[in-house]
C-alpha cells in the first residue's frame, strides 16, 4: 500500500488518520458522557476531564491534518456501480462530519477557557485562554459541544452503514479500501 492515494484506493495516511479520528470520536464521545455524571467525591472528577481535553487537542490536530491531506491528496475514484444519490450523500457526510468535529473541538475549547485557564496537552504544554468571560460561555458552548457530538455519532452510524451496505449488499470494495485490504474488483495501483 502506499502512502498517498491512488485513484483506485486510499493511501496509508488515509487510512490511519481515518481510523484514528474515528477512534479518537468514539472514546471521546463515551467518555463526555461517562464523565458528566461523575460526582464531585469521584476519584476520576479531575482526571476524566483532563484525559477528555488531552485527547480532544489531539484530535483537533488530526482533523487539521486530515483536512490537509485531502486537499493534497484527492480522494480515490468513486468505484464503478455507484450510484450518483450515493455519492452525493456521502460527500455530504463527509462534509457535515468535517464542520460538525471543527465545531466541537472550537466549543470544547470554548467550555473549557471559559474562566480564563489555559488547557493542558497532556502535561507537556499549555494552549492559552484566548477568548474568555462571554456571557454563559461555558452553558452556551456545552450545549453546542453535547448536541453536535450526538449529531457526529449519527452521521458517523450513517457512514458505518453505508460502508457495510457497499461491503454487505453490494459486495463492492468501498470498505475494503478504506480498511487498507487487497481490492477484490479491478487493478490496484
Amino acid at each position: 500500500m502506499s502512502l498517498r492515494n491512488t485513484a483506485q484506493r486510499y493511501g496509508l495516511i488515509s487510512v490511519v488518520l481515518h481510523w484514528l479520528m474515528a477512534l479518537g470520536v468514539i472514546g471521546l464521545f463515551s467518555l463526555g458522557l461517562w464523565m458528566t455524571d461523575l460526582g464531585y467525591y469521584s476519584p476520576y472528577y479531575t482526571s476524566a476531564p483532563f484525559w477528555h481535553k488531552s485527547i480532544g487537542l489531539v484530535l483537533a490536530v488530526l482533523l487539521v491534518l486530515r483536512l490537509v491531506w485531502r486537499l493534497a491528496n484527492p480522494k480515490p475514484d468513486p468505484l464503478a456501480g455507484h450510484r450518483g444519490w450515493e455519492i452525493s450523500l456521502s460527500a455530504l457526510v463527509h462534509l457535515l462530519l468535517y464542520l460538525l468535529l471543527g465545531i466541537i473541538v472550537l466549543s470544547g475549547y470554548l467550555i473549557s477557557t471559559a474562566k480564563g485557564q489555559g488547557i493542558s496537552l497532556f502535561g507537556w504544554l499549555e494552549v492559552p485562554a484566548l477568548v474568555t468571560n462571554l456571557p454563559d460561555q461555558a452553558d452556551r458552548a456545552g450545549a453546542v459541544h453535547y448536541w453536535l457530538a450526538v449529531s457526529v455519532i449519527g452521521l458517523a452510524a450513517l457512514h458505518a452503514l453505508g460502508a457495510l451496505k457497499h461491503h454487505l449488499l453490494d459486495r463492492d470494495d468501498t470498505l475494503r479500501r478504506m480498511l487498507g485490504m487487497r481490492l477484490k474488483q479491478g487493478k490496484e495501483s
